[in-house]
């Protein structure tokens, strides 16, 4: 008799959980598994021939996934601590404001409401090398680089650019902030703590939790940029989609090349989906990796902290 009322529960269960199931099957499962199965096939869209392991050793001789790999890391180490050291900088200036916060909030949110294309396209030209920013710093006497034209210096352009658009970032971590017990901060006060010390030992453990999902959708985002690094690339470049007119990613010498638009590249402008498959498993796996070492460090620090 009692295993009735257990089945009828599990049943139930399966009934509650049914759209989630369906939802992972359908759009993670099954796309995963049939990448996986592509991934072992020369596959153009037409025709499908299975080819073994063709397409991955491939993969250990292709050099550009390993330039596209380098500058997608350098993005995850660079540009992703930026991002969420400049957010919190910034949020945290805005807590100490009395006068003018809604306006400083609202500049420094306005930045993310710029199309992507278009902010892009803007940064470019304010970099250019006769450009604005340039000519600032001539009245200084400083020569100004060849922003996005140059290898040494067209990632970090980007990183500025990433940096100038984070005011989602901003905004979840000045609702962290403004939700930080009042009374903890006095009472470090009176105990003599400085402000790094408060900000050390009250901020940072009471804010982790969003810190932590802040950095994992960052380095998702960081592994997945394409968009800002194309437009760039290709209006620093002067290319363009005329008759006749032909663009490599990546300009300048390959600086600016991420996985996934070699991925774009390899699947969609050579038609090789077979060989694009493995590069998307490459970022898949990355990205999970990434993923599981933010978070057994962060259950390292609440396990200190507890």
């Amino acid at each position: 008799m009692r295993a009735r009322p257990k089945r009828r529960e599990g049943l139930r269960a399966l009934l509650w959980l049914s759209p989630w199931i369906a939802g992972f099957s359908i759009f993670f499962a099954y796309p995963l598994a049939s990448t996986v199965y592509f991934s072992f096939t020369n596959y153009n869209m037409f025709t499908l021939e299975f080819v073994g392991l063709d397409n991955w050793r491939y993969l250990l001789q292709d050099d550009r996934v390993w330039v596209s790999a380098k500058n997608t890391l350098w993005l995850v180490v660079f540009m992703v601590p930026a991002q969420v050291v400049f957010s919190i900088g910034v949020a945290q200036l805005l807590t100490k404001l009395k006068t003018g916060v809604g306006f400083f909030r609202t500049l420094f949110y306005l930045p993310t409401l710029v199309p992507m294309v278009a902010g892009t396209v803007a940064f470019v030209f304010l970099l250019n090398p006769v450009g604005p920013v340039n000519q600032i710093l001539s009245w200084a006497g400083i020569a100004g680089p060849d922003w996005f034209g140059d290898p040494s210096w067209s990632k970090p352009s980007l990183t500025a650019l990433a940096v100038w658009g984070c005011g989602n970032t901003m905004v979840i971590f000045l609702a962290a902030l403004l939700d930080v017990p009042k009374h903890m901060y006095e009472a470090a006060a009176i105990d003599g703590a400085g402000a790094w010390r408060q900000f050390r030992s009250i901020t940072l453990p009471t804010i982790a939790p969003v810190l932590m999902f802040s950095l994992v959708t960052a380095v998702i985002y960081a592994l997945q940029y394409f968009t800002q690094a194309m437009i760039a690339s290709r209006v620093a470049s002067g290319a363009t989609d005329s008759a006749g007119s032909s663009f490599t990613p990546g300009y300048p010498e390959g600086s600016l090349l991420t996985l996934p638009q070699w991925f774009f590249h390899a699947a969609f402008r050579d038609s090789n989906m077979g060989y694009g498959s493995v590069l998307a498993l490459l970022l898949f796996a990355t990205s999970m990796i990434f993923t599981l070492i933010l978070l057994r460090q962060f259950r390292k620090a609440e396990e200190v902290h507890s």
